[in-house]
């Protein structure tokens, strides 16, 4: 995948209409937004668009919209807070047609350094069909494309993908934000060209979200690392009791392929030594619970392992140390429950005392180290989930591979 983007910075925008797709996909409780990570992630880049004399204008999803057009997944609480954090007005354009005639009215009467908000693109059922008409319309409202929405990026939708075409053959440029930038910088690079030692962290429930991601790393990485509910289909694999412990049993030959492929290819594949182990799941998650630490090829038949044991931590802490470069996708065990959140806290803490590049893969590992009061002491956290483990599957993603190279 060519790597090497044009960025924000590398293009004219002075005077011209640019259209930035963020991700403003935040969460709203009764109309209030209840997170704005996303809103502030996106200020880098509209900021600099203003800054270079750029008439800007905002698109995003927000939601998935199964029953069309909502009050209730509309962008106008995005415009509203957008507005208070840039210091100015921001035009919200609140038309279900997304590109309706009050849009075109809006955009057509911009000084440079206005910004306008277009209501929300799924809005609009052709947005997740990639419709050539509607790609259109959002390109014939800018003379150039900047995409910083990297969550997005790995669907070829009309406004990540589709809108890159019209606008190229009209003489635009289609660049990538700073938060896209980051994103190719770390992940991207981090699986292209790692300064190793490289270890790879994978955890989470099952081997099946994970099995390209497993797969990849292990050509690229020097050490892979399994956590989580997925290693007890590798320990079985192996021929290991594992009681009641979560199992993908259609993978367990493939976990068995990626043993021996690990040994074939002179790779580490380190897997859980001991256990932490219950009499069931927690319920509610964060319930008391009692548990207990065994072998990991010696849990009872009547427990089920929901957390690495001390001895795995250590070890799992210890092939960090060594390492240049270090990414983590997916917890350890039940972080949500304080009790079996000592595996994810143990390789968290690891991660924030190395002098190694980190990067956290997006989803329930970028809640885990955000909830655990890590995330400062990473070097990059992707904002991307499905995305992120596309990147690391080592897939083309469309919303970077629509972006101009230099």
């Amino acid at each position: 995948m060519g790597l090497n983007k044009k960025s924000v910075e590398d293009i004219n925008v002075a005077g011209k209409k640019v259209l930035l797709r963020c991700d403003f996909n935040v969460p709203l409780k009764d109309g209030k937004i209840t997170d704005e990570t996303r809103i502030v992630a996106a200020l880098p880049t509209i900021n600099k668009l203003i800054e270079k004399g750029a008439k800007v204008i905002l698109c995003s999803h927000l939601g998935k919209v199964k029953n069309g057009p909502n009050e209730g997944e509309s962008l106008a609480p995005v415009a509203a807070r957008l507005s208070e954090k840039l210091g100015k007005a921001v035009a919200f354009t609140a038309e279900d047609e997304v590109v309706g005639p009050k849009t075109k009215e809006a955009v057509a009467a911009m000084k440079d350094g206005d910004v306008v908000l277009l209501q929300n693109t799924r809005f609009r059922k052709e947005e997740t069909k990639n419709g050539e008409e509607f790609s259109k319309e959002l390109a014939d409202l800018a003379d150039s494309y900047v995409c910083d929405a990297f969550g997005s990026s790995h669907r070829a939708h009309c406004s990540v993908e589709g809108v890159t075409k019209f606008i190229r053959a009209k003489g635009g440029d289609c660049a990538v934000g700073y938060l896209m930038q980051k994103e190719i910088d770390f992940l991207g690079n981090a699986v292209e060209n790692p300064v190793r030692p490289f270890v790879a962290i994978l955890g989470g429930a099952k081997v099946a979200d994970k099995l390209n991601v497993i797969n990849n790393l292990l050509e690229k990485c020097d050490t892979l690392i399994i956590g989580g509910g997925m290693a007890f289909t590798f320990l079985k694999a192996k021929g290991y009791e594992i009681g009641n412990s979560l199992v993908d049993e259609e993978k367990l030959d493939y976990c068995t392929e990626m043993v021996a492929k690990a040994e074939k290819l002179g790779k580490k594949l380190l897997l859980p030594i001991d256990t932490t182990v219950a009499s069931g799941f927690p319920n509610p998650i964060d319930a008391e619970i009692e548990v207990a630490v065994v072998d990991s090829d010696k849990i009872p038949a009547d427990k089920e392992g929901l957390d690495i044991g001390p001895k795995t931590a250590e070890l799992y802490a210890n092939a960090v140390k060594s390492a240049k470069t270090v990414v983590w996708n997916g917890p350890m065990g039940v972080f949500e429950n304080p009790i079996l959140a000592k595996g994810t806290i143990a390789v968290a803490k690891a991660l924030a005392e190395t002098d190694a590049t980190t990067i956290i893969g997006g989803g329930d590992s970028a809640a885990a180290v955000n909830q655990l009061g890590f995330a400062d002491k990473m070097s990059h956290i992707s904002t991307g989930g499905g995305a992120s483990l596309e990147f690391l599957e080592g897939k083309a993603l469309p919303g970077v591979v629509a972006a101009d190279d230099k």
